[in-house]
């Protein structure tokens, strides 16, 4: 399978991140897995979660990591699938309608010691240097 990139800002932080494909549970009503009635989903990388359900595979147990996701988490990542995502994944939005990081995003990336994203940049907030030295 071919890695897919979106059509992105090369400055986008979920390039680098992949944090929320890495933590969270991926699950969509089951028909997105079934190429006769339309879903795109590749059937092959996903699992059951109950009787409407399906889930991709590897977010139904820890450690979370979607099998889609390339690439190591804090780096540089990609969606091997990611013109064939999940609705699931297609409404992720890291930034809700404040201009703020979700909730969500923020729990991902402290979960893999990423720091917040900057509502102002939308980069990674950096540590402010203390203002006198550490030793003497």
């Amino acid at each position: 399978m071919t890695s897919i990139l979106p059509e992105v800002s090369v400055d986008n932080p979920c390039l680098r991140c992949g944090a929320y494909c890495a933590h969270y549970r991926v699950s969509f009503y089951w028909s997105e897995a079934e190429p006769l009635l339309g879903g795109c989903v590749p059937n092959e990388l996903t699992e059951p979660l109950n009787h409407h359900l399906g889930a991709m595979r590897g977010t139904l147990q820890a450690p979370v990591r979607c099998v889609a996701l390339e690439g190591k988490v804090g780096e540089a990542v990609c969606c091997s699938i990611y013109e064939k995502r999940s609705s699931a994944c297609r409404d992720l939005e890291p930034w809700g309608e404040n201009g703020h990081p979700t909730d969500k995003c923020s729990r991902a990336r402290a979960a893999h010691n990423l720091p917040p994203l900057d509502p102002g940049t939308g980069r990674p907030q950096q540590s402010p240097a203390p203002p006198w030295p550490l030793t003497a």
